[in-house]
């Protein structure tokens, strides 16, 4: 088994060698990297430089320093992002908007200079190389037409290896990504994974699963069920990777190796740390929490201690690949993924496990409302066209495999109401994560 690439390219970041790179000369890079990021924000950012206990207030002499930073969070991006801005506009490259996952809020702004693009363009060269080889073709299944996008920026990275990249777009019909495929003799994708789901499960009217010659998939955007990864892998017969991002990193975060066992970080571009949701305090190394990061390099926007909502943690084992870098574990839920219900916790990923493994099951959305003191379950499936059929029965047997839900229904304490969505809506796919949600109006109000 190879060593990821990204640990020659780190070394080559650092300045060393790959077999003198050790985790003292790695930390005391970021230590450097850290107090320069600091000081530019403690210059030049407004929201820094006002922020209480903030980078004016101290000195970075460690690491561990960064713990008395105050976090940053979405909402404070998003009510004045210019705020955050360390260079003049005219530098900007590229703007990002982020919009609210609710009705009302605001969107979130990121700016990037083009030194930040290139540092993202560098990290997809080096990150690809471990799915895809010269001569190799990839079908980028998210946005790519704008320049700067990530297609675009994942286009511009798979070049210099003399990989051809073909940025599609979002999925929204099947069959003509597939047809596409096929002409292109596409041999790797990278998508949104339930987006990767649609193909491999579609079926044209009384035709039979397309073979394709694929020999990779990259994961990304979204959480990424085990039972789609098993999916694909059945289908395609091909090497299912993840892919750990968001653009307020600058969309590279963590790709797997080839040992397919958590993701290998972007340390010489980010600084990780996993903390307790509820107090903010660092969690040991091995213990789940939310995933925070601070960026090292960013010269545009830096961003310190950003709490991203997602929970993970760091795996304390070493790689199989035999790298020190660090390793964190896939992503499989937001903090505020999980729902208390009426016998414990549901989470959106034992909903995923229990339902997508359904072989004519394309996707769903899941909520919870109370209906005369009694929470009730809502699933809307949508069924993966020409599959075969999905029933309500089917749901919820499949259901019945959470023990905490099969306990409540038995008690009474529950119900499960499925929803087949008859018709797809293509207008309405996008890029958005999957969330459980929690419908039930606060104990006092009508």
């Amino acid at each position: 088994m190879e060593i990821t690439p990204l640990h020659n390219w780190i070394s080559g970041k650092i300045g060393v060698t790959a077999n003198t790179l050790n985790r003292e000369v790695l930390e005391s890079y970021q230590l450097g990297k850290l107090r320069q990021t600091v000081e530019l924000a403690r210059s030049r950012s407004i929201f820094y430089r006002r922020a209480p206990a903030g980078p004016a207030s101290f000195a970075v002499s460690s690491l561990a320093d960064l713990q008395r930073l105050p976090f940053t969070t979405p909402e404070d991006i998003r009510q004045n992002p210019l705020h955050f801005l360390c260079v003049s506009q005219d530098q900007v490259n590229r703007v990002v908007t982020l919009q609210s996952s609710g009705t009302t809020g605001e969107p979130k702004r990121l700016y990037f200079t083009g030194e930040d693009q290139e540092l993202t363009v560098d990290f997809f060269h080096i990150g690809m190389s471990t799915l895809v080889s010269p001569g190799d073709t990839v079908l980028i299944l998210l946005p790519g037409e704008v320049p700067g996008s990530v297609g675009d920026l994942l286009v511009k990275g798979l070049q210099r290896m003399g990989v051809r990249g073909i940025p599609y777009g979002l999925v929204r019909d099947p069959a003509h990504t597939l047809q596409v495929m096929a002409e292109e003799r596409v041999n790797s994708l990278v998508g949104i994974p339930t987006q990767v789901l649609s193909l491999a499960r579609h079926r044209g009217e009384g035709e039979k699963q397309l073979p394709l010659p694929l020999k990779s998939v990259l994961l990304s955007t979204d959480y990424v069920p085990r039972a789609i990864v098993r999916e694909l892998e059945r289908a395609w017969g091909c090497r299912v990777y993840n892919h750990y991002g968001m653009t307020e990193m600058g969309l590279g975060g963590g790709v797997e190796c080839q040992a397919l066992a958590g993701y290998h970080l972007r340390e010489a571009d980010l600084y990780f740390e996993i903390i307790d949701p509820a107090t903010g305090e660092p969690l040991p190394e091995g213990e789940e929490g939310e995933i925070v990061f601070t960026t090292l390099t960013r010269r545009g926007m830096p961003i310190l201690r950003y709490r991203t909502g997602d929970k993970a943690r760091f795996i304390p084992d070493p790689c199989p690949c035999g790298t020190l870098l660090k390793r964190m574990d896939r992503v499989k839920s937001r903090v505020t993924g999980s729902i208390q219900v009426a016998g414990g916790v549901l989470t959106l990923a034992e909903l995923d496990e229990a339902l997508f493994p359904l072989d004519s099951l394309l996707n769903f959305s899941a909520s919870i409302t109370c209906e005369n003191g009694i929470d009730v379950l809502h699933i809307n499936a949508r069924p993966a066209q020409g599959a075969g059929r999905v029933t309500t029965e089917m749901i919820l047997t499949a259901l019945e495999t959470i023990p905490l839900l099969k306990s409540a229904q038995m008690q009474g304490k529950m119900k499960v109401a499925p929803l087949i969505q008859v018709q797809d809506d293509n207008s309405r796919v996008n890029a958005a994560k999957r969330v459980l949600i929690d419908l039930r109006k606060p104990e006092g109000t009508r």
